[in-house]
């Protein structure tokens, strides 16, 4: 290996990964923008529940979709290309969303969103993982995903103060201006590697992909990442993304003030949990699925009460549950967290891509699903216009989650038993390792 101009670490890194961080955090924010613009947009276009869903599963397919394609583009490309593209693509769909009165082209702009959202997260991870030692991407994973959640914090709070203010196009229009400044800081200042001669990228043929594709999907403990991200974050992000402020204000009668500043405790809670999740899994690598399935568990156990709660559900019941549903962000990174440590580096964008599918595909089902049995259930006379004012229709709706709860429990507990048969079979030193809490990812 060659020399680093710059240490693993250093102020550089921490410089460049700033630099990628920036990107993420509008990401993220662009990601949620729709969180408490739903009732506006549902009178801008004059759309019903299920096609108010639709603008965030499309967006959420399109980014699911594109994930494995990225990988194989990261590993190819690397971090700086795509995160260019990526906020330039960001820019022309938060633009167009800004400008268009159409529900289909509104529907197109959000899916030119997802395209862009798709690129971003696993090269931020990338960049990680090249700058930073290993013993240290645990806690330096759990950050990014954290910091990200300062986007998610801009789309609540102050997105709802400027849709009421500004109004919808200039909303939007600024949003995306956002993106092409840090396409331009990302141009100017990110680098993709810190040794003194750039990563050599193989250009493979498609049959090499499809092998290195097919390795990655076949190694059980991408399969245990794919379903931990699935399981965990899914219900945080049907709640975040579109359904938890009309479920707290049509069904909770919170007035949208709080309900916008309720939606910021998640990122606040994130960031008290996501370190220790981050020192936890570094210092006993072994036992992470312990982690995962607390949080499923914590998460199943608050929905229940809430649901089951005659009526609407006192405040501070409503505040534990968003409190919980923060654990989901810091347990879903455990999942590329498993990427890491059972995939050699030369598949770490295929593996992670594979992996980050599994918490979208679960949260655009759910959003989807929800957003049926909202129309399904509610009132003719207040169909046509997003008819979900009625507390039991949200909470009939709002079980769905049991669903893939269970589905998702159980593959975990399969494909752990899977990861660690085959980890000891195949690689018993690093079995060994990881039995005795010592992170050794293959080479």
């Amino acid at each position: 290996m060659t020399d680093t101009l710059h240490p693993l670490g250093g102020r550089r890194a921490w410089a460049i990964w700033g630099t990628a961080i920036a990107v993420y955090i509008l990401t993220v924010m662009h990601r949620s923008s729709m969180s408490v613009a739903g009732l506006n947009a549902t009178e801008r276009f004059g759309i019903s529940a299920s096609a108010l869903a639709s603008f965030t599963v499309v967006q959420l397919l399109v980014y699911a979709a594109m994930q494995v394609p990225v990988g194989v583009l990261l590993d190819r490309y690397g971090s700086k290309r795509l995160l260019v593209t990526a906020s330039l693509l960001l820019f022309a769909a938060q633009t167009a969303f800004s400008l268009v009165a159409s529900y289909p082209a509104a529907l197109a702009a959000r899916a030119l969103l997802g395209v862009g959202d798709a690129l971003v997260f696993i090269s931020v991870l990338r960049v990680l993982m090249l700058w930073f030692p290993a013993l240290r991407q645990p806690v330096m994973s759990q950050l990014t995903g954290l910091l990200g959640g300062l986007g998610a914090i801009v789309a609540t709070v102050p997105m709802a103060a400027a849709l009421r203010s500004l109004g919808w196009t200039p909303t939007f229009a600024a949003a995306g201006l956002l993106s092409l400044v840090t396409g331009v800081a990302v141009l100017m200042f990110l680098r993709d590697s810190p040794y003194d001669e750039p990563l050599h990228r193989t250009k493979q043929s498609l049959g090499e992909i499809r092998l290195n594709l097919r390795r990655a999907w076949t190694e059980p403990g991408t399969r245990l990442g794919l379903w931990t991200h699935f399981t965990t974050i899914f219900s945080a992000g049907t709640f975040g993304l579109l359904w938890g402020y009309p479920f707290l204000v049509r069904g909770q009668g919170i007035s949208s003030t709080t309900a916008a500043s309720l939606l910021v405790l998640p990122v606040l809670a994130s960031m008290a949990l996501g370190p220790l999740v981050g020192r936890y899994a570094a210092r006993y690598p072994f036992y992470r699925s312990w982690i995962v399935l607390a949080v499923i568990g914590s998460t199943v156990t608050m929905w229940t009460v809430v649901l089951l709660w005659p009526g609407q559900a006192p405040l501070p019941v409503l505040v534990m549950l968003i409190v919980v549903l923060a654990a989901g962000g810091p347990g879903s990174m455990l999942g590329l967290d498993y990427a890491r440590t059972f995939n050699p580096a030369t598949r770490f964008g295929a593996a992670n891509g594979i992996v980050n599918t599994g918490g979208f595909i679960a949260t655009l089902i759910c959003i989807a699903a929800v957003g049926v049995m909202l129309d399904l259930s509610a009132h003719e006379l207040t169909r046509t216009v997003g008819g979900f004012n009625n507390i039991s229709d949200f909470k009939w709706a709002l079980s769905v989650q049991y669903l893939l709860w269970s589905v998702g429990t159980v593959q975990i507990l399969r494909y752990r038993r899977r990861a660690r048969a085959t980890l000891a079979r195949y690689n018993p030193e690093i079995y060994e390792a990881l039995r005795a809490n010592k992170v050794v990812p293959l080479t």
